[in-house]
């Protein structure tokens, strides 16, 4: 199993060994010893009864109910820590195994995960980097690292280096977008126990997943800090079911911002989504913005310097937002403008649209300036004009 399933077809199954020419696959399980192989499903039977097959974690509910004796999660650290906790029941049935082989990339699951192994009699664990080992020389290793730097400036140069060839977990994910401002929060003591004040309204972001998760930050602002209680994902789920569990928690909404697709129309209706949910209740619902990917990156940055986020309940979406990074041009050797889409797109997505939809800040604007007119008519018979010093007092506010 690597992170995702087109990757695992490519590195994989298709993968040709260049001094042989010949796949490596046909190599490792010559055709004399198969029964027969699925090329559409990546999966070999042998004529002992054994099967082998390549997956990807992004498509792991693939396996649920099948009986693997064994798993490789191969870049474990890149890959959707789901994958093994819903596969795992399966495994201990089967009297089964897992083995996990990744390069660090921060202090993310695969951290945990080693962890966990190290203290556990049932796990076995061993981490060993390039000077260890001894498979490359002290001239080589500074070659690489200069090369990294020379490739990626100094900075994250050698902390690529660290990762990819000392096996730091201390480094943070290159090319994280929220990786700097959530280690910022962590040395603030902002991710913690964070609790709900039940006399404040809470706001919901989601994004919406089809094929994939649909995931849920549930946030409400107190005084001048925001409040991040819990996140959720939710998957091989109905719509309408999701917005049933959301309306059934014990908050008082104040408002669920959803992506700009809620208000495309249902093919086995005359509603759009955003009608249907509001039938069950969960209103009001504000449509997302079209505003580009880049800014609203940009307004995440800011609302999690303003956040404090509960460390237990929002524990995949913090993860989420720490392995959400910029998409790589190998080929070039630049990043893209784009991110990366993977299993951490869609808590990025959804912390994203709270971002975008609490910083809209003109229309926050304009609501604060009709709220201070109306409370001095009222109770001093004056009227002020009222000033927006900051993003972070409309925040406040609102």
């Amino acid at each position: 199993m690597l992170p995702e399933y087109a990757q695992a077809r490519k590195a994989i199954w298709d993968a040709v060994n260049p001094h042989t020419g010949k796949r490596r696959i046909d190599e490792a399980f010559p055709p004399p010893i198969r029964a027969s192989t699925n090329e559409q499903q990546m999966f070999i039977r042998f004529h002992n009864g054994s099967t082998w097959q390549v997956v990807g974690s992004d498509s792991y509910n693939s396996l649920v109910g099948a009986p693997p004796a064994g798993i490789v999660f191969s870049e474990w650290a890149l890959a959707d820590p789901s994958a093994y906790a819903y596969l795992a029941p399966i495994l201990a049935e089967n009297g089964g195994w897992a083995l996990f082989i990744y390069t660090s990339r921060g202090r993310n699951h695969g951290y945990k995960t080693f962890d966990l192994a190290q203290r556990s009699p049932e796990w076995y664990a061993i981490r060993q980097n390039a000077v260890e080992t001894g498979v490359v020389d002290a001239a080589q290793l500074e070659q690489a690292k200069q090369d990294l730097i020379a490739l990626y400036g100094e900075d994250d140069g050698e902390a690529l280096f660290n990762q990819e060839w000392l096996c730091s977990f201390e480094e943070a994910v290159v090319g994280s977008y929220y990786g700097k401002a959530l280690t910022k929060a962590g040395l603030d003591n902002r991710i913690g126990v964070v609790p709900h004040d039940p006399t404040v309204p809470v706001y919901t972001a989601w994004d919406l997943g089809l094929d994939d998760a649909t995931a849920i930050w549930w946030a409400q602002i107190v005084g001048r800090e925001v409040r991040v209680l819990e996140y959720a994902e939710f998957r091989g789920r109905a719509l309408t079911e999701i917005a049933k569990e959301v309306v059934a928690r014990p908050y008082t909404y104040a408002e669920h911002y959803l992506p700009h697709d809620v208000d495309t129309r249902e093919m086995t209706s005359a509603k759009t989504r955003k009608q249907t949910l509001e039938d069950l209740k969960l209103r009001p619902i504000r449509s997302g913005s079209r505003l580009p990917v880049q800014d609203g990156i940009n307004a995440a940055r800011n609302l999690i310097g303003k956040c404090v986020f509960d460390a237990k309940k929002c524990e995949r979406g913090l993860e989420a937002l720490r392995q959400y990074r910029v998409d790589w041009d190998a080929k070039n050797n630049t990043p893209k403008r784009t991110p990366l889409h993977d299993w951490s797109s869609h808590g990025a997505d959804a912390f994203r649209e709270l971002a975008v939809q609490l910083f809209d800040v003109k229309a926050a604007a304009q609501e604060q300036r009709i709220a201070h007119v109306h409370y001095d008519v009222l109770d001093f018979g004056r009227e002020r004009e009222p000033t927006v010093q900051s993003d972070y007092d409309v925040l406040a506010w609102r």
